[in-house]
């Protein structure tokens, strides 16, 4: 909401509560696992790819190209490879990049890079834009889904309109076509969230056209489709209508009579963005009966959109740092009402939380300050609402399902050192399908040649031995189809140990 305090940098400790613990896999979670291929369109309440199989956006938000830097925060401290292929592992499907107008002007510069070691190498003399294509182009090989989100108009903070005396409209809608255009055929990137929380004296459904956030969705929405039809169209709330107030553009009520209307059907997801008690104290946090009372004041607002099968809502936004119990009780209930994958599997809400990035200084991010270390707690809350990833590629074949006649169950397993600072480090183990039927489960296994001892471990759980360390699927990765692969990864100390071998077995 107020994104202004969410770029002060923040350092958290606190005793939190235990997460929620991933649920058992159903069969109808493993039949989407090579879901997502092609560009997507949605269908009354989901939102299907190009074979028309349903999908489920859970995935993070990365910003940074919205502020003074130009660019994606964090590449003072990491490679953008290694923070993608951790996004991955950890289970995340969909990167949110906020922007600003900014970034289109010829003069701007990207800054705060560090290319020392070989960190980030190919970003080297680049603008921002060719930066965004590097990033785009990097999550689609890693089976990411990437949405382009129109934060700001300048790098210097929000504005309630979509447009202000710096940034008309017609910019706004340019800016917009600009990256329709350049991004035509890579699909990648399968939407744009039009603007960022267009709040008072924004309205919905008011008929002036200098305020009504639908109307104006509805114009910037139809030009983005006239250069690529292909394009989903994320449309957020606004903060008030009829009198009734919600959180910057979490209240979408306003669609029940007042829907977006775009010249090519089958395009619309709206967005809600919802926050706890560390962004700002709502109504509802005091309210005797809290949290039973949210799932009603999340339907009123924007839930109903769903149950009613009038669109697919993903909700854009949402983060807290877990510092107080209210937060925590809070995001335990907004998860649960998310509704879990293995019950539901993509008939269910979407979602990108706030934020991959650990300086937003009210919420905190999944990573802890130095850039390198999950916050497994905070990440726990959200194992029961992640789903699966992506065919590699952005626009390649979803694979074959499976031998229905039986076949050889077989799996390799590649393991990668992403960083090594001498007292720890990171890595990553690909486990890829070499056989000629699907898998149900693997279990990967190493021997290191020093004293070598995972720290945590996330997407598997694992038993140490010694030096022995053996690796089982986590219940949301476990079936992979022939040809398919699935990642988990780990931190572990001390450092200096290389990549062992290791060996898989599948069944």
């Amino acid at each position: 909401m107020f994104r202004s305090l969410r770029r002060a940098l923040c350092a958290v400790a606190a005793a939190l509560l235990l997460p929620l613990g991933a649920l058992t896999a159903q069969p109808a979670q493993a039949a989407e696992a090579a879901a997502g291929a092609g560009y997507w369109h949605t269908s009354g309440r989901q939102i299907l790819d190009e074979a028309g199989q349903p999908v489920r956006i859970a995935g993070i938000n990365w910003f940074g190209f919205e502020t003074g830097n130009y660019v994606l925060h964090g590449l003072w401290s990491r490679d953008y490879k290694s923070m993608i292929d951790q996004m991955k592992t950890l289970g995340y499907n969909t990167i949110r990049i906020p922007f600003s107008d900014d970034i289109f002007k010829p003069g701007t510069v990207p800054n705060s890079i560090d290319f020392s070691s070989g960190k980030n190498a190919d970003l080297q003399g680049l603008n921002s834009l060719q930066i965004l294509d590097k990033i785009v182009s990097y999550a689609g090989q890693d089976g990411l889904k990437v949405i382009l989100d129109r934060h700001r108009p300048d790098s210097g903070g929000q504005s309630a309109l979509w447009y202000t005396s710096a940034v008309p409209e017609s910019t706004w809608i340019a800016n917009l076509r600009n990256l329709a255009t350049r991004y035509l055929g890579q699909d990648t990137v399968v939407g744009i969230d039009l603007h960022n929380e267009p709040h008072d004296p924004a309205c919905w459904g008011c008929g002036d056209a200098t305020r009504d956030w639908r109307l104006a969705a509805q114009r910037a929405g139809n030009a983005v489709l006239a250069v690529n039809p292909e394009l989903l169209i994320f449309v957020e709330g606004v903060q008030t209508y009829n009198g009734v107030s919600g959180w910057w553009g979490g209240n979408l009520m306003g669609v029940a009579d007042h829907p977006v209307q775009l010249n090519v059907a089958n395009r619309v997801v709206y967005s809600a963005h919802d926050y706890a008690t560390s962004v700002a104290q709502q109504s509802w946090f005091s309210d005797p009966a809290f949290p039973a009372n949210m799932p009603g004041i999340w339907d009123k607002y924007w839930g109903y959109i769903f149950k009613q099968n009038i669109a697919p809502v993903w909700v854009g936004e949402f983060g807290t740092t877990l510092q107080s119990t209210v937060d925590q009780r809070w995001l335990a209930a907004l998860v649960d009402y998310l509704r879990p994958t293995s019950t539901y599997g993509s008939d269910s809400f979407h979602w990108t939380f706030w934020s991959w990035n650990p300086n937003s200084g009210d919420t905190g991010g999944i990573l802890k300050d130095d850039w390198q270390t999950v916050d497994t707690v905070k990440d726990g809350y959200l194992a029961s609402v992640k789903a699966p990833g992506f065919p590699a590629g952005g626009g390649s074949d979803p694979g074959d399902p499976g031998d229905p006649g039986g076949g050889t169950a077989a799996c390799t397993a590649a393991y990668t050192v992403s960083s090594d600072w001498g007292g720890g480090f990171n890595a990553e183990v690909k486990v890829t399908n070499t056989g000629t039927t699907a898998i149900s489960s693997w279990k990967v296994t190493w021997t290191w040649s020093g004293s070598q001892r995972v720290t945590s471990m996330w997407n598997a759980s694992y038993t140490q031995t010694g030096s022995t360390v053996t690796a089982s699927n986590a219940s949301h990765n476990g079936s992979v189809a022939a040809g398919g692969s699935a990642s988990f990864g780990f931190g572990g100390a001390p450092g200096g140990g290389g990549a062992p071998s290791v060996s898989c077995t599948a069944a």
